[in-house]
């Protein structure tokens, strides 16, 4: 075992000089351009020089580059070696177990792949708005709320802000000529939201409001209420026009997203039955499969 480790450690040192002649030699190479090049052997396994110029980066420099290699070659023998003494030392029926596992994963990657590229080519991704709502109406007491939603507007102000009354009055009154004019003075505003028609997560809006907590939520989250907190970053205005609480039914347009996904999921599904059907069928008409039957 010692022998052989040195013998591959004085390889691997003949062999990164050689991987740079010929990865980096071109055309002056001593080999023709249509022998294949060898890095290292192990046993019967080799190392091509395309397996690694491939990898190796663009601009990378020379030094950067025999690093590189020495490292991979060493990396790649090692492996190939654990690899050679597993096949002798490990028990036949571990082996055979093993192989029985590679071979499953290997036939999985392809056939999952394949069913992928089949559902992107074939597959309908289009949800129609009376296909979600007939789900949601069906479904919605599946729907409950796990977490406070409010549907809110709010500003961020900088703490020395001059016209923070002209914001409030504006903020809470939200008339047309309200909104043209905070839309005028967004620029100045640290954050702000004034889409309270959509419902979002109470997680969310501590977010997005630091002082307001999960311990002061519900104080300050509520139904028609105008709040205003402050900390040493600024000055929060907030009308919340609407609230759901934990265990309220979900509103549509907030788990639309959740529906669309479990839609498109179990049409994925169902086309994939329908297509593995659809094989199996083809091939024992084209009798490229037949059961055997079996003698009792």
């Amino acid at each position: 075992m010692n022998l052989k480790i040195t013998s591959l450690r004085y390889l691997v040192r003949c062999l990164t000089v050689m991987a740079f002649v010929t990865l980096f030699a071109g055309c002056g190479s001593f080999l023709t351009k249509d022998e294949p090049v060898f890095l290292a052997r192990v046993g019967e396994n080799y190392l091509y020089r395309d397996d690694v110029a491939k990898l190796l980066a663009k601009g990378i420099s020379k030094e950067d580059s025999a690093s590189f290699v020495t490292n991979y070659i060493n990396n790649w023998a090692s492996k190939q070696l654990l690899l050679d003494k597993a096949k002798i030392n490990l028990p036949e029926e571990k082996l055979a177990e093993y192989d029985v596992l590679v071979a499953d994963y290997r036939t999985d990657l392809y056939t999952r792949a394949y069913k992928e590229a089949l559902v992107q080519q074939g597959g309908d991704t289009v949800i129609s708005s009376s296909q979600l709502n007939g789900f949601y109406e069906r479904e919605k007491e599946n729907f409950k709320l796990k977490e406070k939603i409010v549907k809110l507007r709010f500003v961020e102000l900088p703490t020395q802000f001059l016209n923070k009354d002209d914001v409030i009055s504006k903020l809470k009154r939200f008339k047309k000529n309200d909104i043209t004019y905070l839309d005028s003075i967004g620029v100045q505003f640290k954050k702000l939201n004034f889409n309270d028609s959509i419902w979002v997560s109470a997680t969310r809006i501590i977010e997005e409001i630091p002082p307001l907590t999960f311990e002061n939520a519900d104080k300050h989250l509520k139904k028609s209420q105008f709040f205003e907190l402050e900390d040493a970053n600024g000055v929060y205005l907030a009308k919340v026009m609407d609230v759901l609480d934990v265990n309220d039914v979900a509103p549509l347009s907030f788990i639309e997203p959740t529906i669309k996904q479990v839609l498109l999921s179990r049409r994925k599904l169902d086309y994939l039955r329908k297509l593995e059907t659809e094989i199996i069928d083809e091939a024992i008409k084209e009798k490229e499969f037949e059961v055997y039957e079996q003698g009792e």
